[in-house]
């Protein structure tokens, strides 16, 4: 039977009862989301590594230890031990993370968009936006960074936005509209054009 089909927890029975390519399927299924997230917010591939492969190494210890319970979505539960060993992290090195305007050494979220043939000249006006839209997010509250960074670069949807970072659906809401009026007010102050 195709394991495409199967819901995460009947994987994680399998797993559980000995069928060891189940947790392959598992980790298969949501490497690229846990992933992406770590690496938008942690901003080093390297060290995005490394939580992916502890967060990993954390669900498949609670998952054999029998400490895990099934309180929702699989993906949410793994998405928040991410999200607290990137907070873990941060708190060690006792600073908040950033989105890095300046660095061409490591692959920016903003490259994932999606861009049609363009000639030099387009790509370089673009390119100039990207960077005035990335200082622009920098300028956010911590909140509404979050929280739009979470919806339109890692595609979470606000419900599990609100989990991810412990308040209501409302609050993530709202964090999201109260940033996307700041853009806005701050793309009309510098008098910024996103004609792209």
């Amino acid at each position: 039977m195709s394991t495409n089909l199967v819901c995460d927890q009947v994987l994680i029975n399998r797993y559980l009862a000995g069928d060891h390519l189940c947790l392959e399927e598992l980790i298969d299924r949501h490497k690229n989301r846990v992933y992406a997230y770590i690496l938008m917010v942690v901003k080093d591939r390297h060290l995005a590594d490394d939580i992916f492969q502890e967060t990993f190494i954390k669900v498949i210890n609670t998952l054999r230890s029998g400490l895990y319970k099934e309180e929702g979505k699989f993906i949410q539960w793994i998405m928040r031990i991410a999200h607290n060993l990137v907070i873990d992290y941060f708190r060690k090195l006792n600073r908040i993370p950033f989105v890095d305007t300046q660095s061409d050494e490591h692959e920016d979220i903003f490259d994932n968009l999606r861009m049609t043939e363009e000639s030099a000249e387009d790509k370089m006006i673009n390119e100039q936006i990207y960077d005035d839209i990335r200082r622009l997010i920098n300028l956010l509250p911590p909140e509404q960074k979050e929280v739009l960074l979470m919806r339109h670069y890692s595609d979470m949807s606000f419900k599990d936005i609100a989990e991810l970072t412990d308040v209501s659906i409302n609050t993530a809401l709202g964090r999201m509209r109260y940033a996307l009026i700041n853009l806005r007010k701050m793309i009309k102050e510098k008098d910024i054009t996103l004609t792209f």
